[in-house]
């Protein structure tokens, strides 16, 4: 099973960007579709956006479609999210997940997870 790490999140200014990145560990990462997910403060965890294990799919919320965007160098066994014209409602923990067999929207269909990396977004 991969491991992963996320990284990028910070502070920024509403109408700014972030480029996030989830670092996996393991040969097999190729394998895996990975999704990210958010959760602030007392809210549920989100759907943002999924990529198959080959790049060729993709899928977004529709509060984050034409906004950010999903993508994988699998050569590095990375995940990015670039998140760009950034609103205080994006504002939370974003976490990126990754399954072998799962592609899709639920959080709990993925089996590896990563600690997570706060985005705040000041209006």
């Amino acid at each position: 099973q991969v491991q992963l790490v996320e990284s990028g999140g910070g502070l920024v200014q509403a109408g700014g960007s972030l480029r996030l990145s989830c670092a996996a560990s393991g040969r097999t990462f190729s394998r895996y579709n990975v999704g990210w997910f958010r959760q602030a403060p007392g809210k549920e965890r989100n759907f943002v956006a999924v990529i198959s294990w080959s790049g060729g799919r993709t899928d977004y919320a529709d509060s984050v479609r034409g906004r950010f965007t999903i993508s994988r160098d699998n050569a590095k066994n990375t995940v990015y999210l670039q998140m760009n014209s950034l609103k205080p409602e994006d504002t939370a923990t974003y976490y990126c997940a990754a399954d072998e067999r799962r592609y899709g929207r639920n959080w709990y269909e993925f089996v590896a997870w990563g600690q997570g990396t706060q985005v705040t977004v000041s209006s």
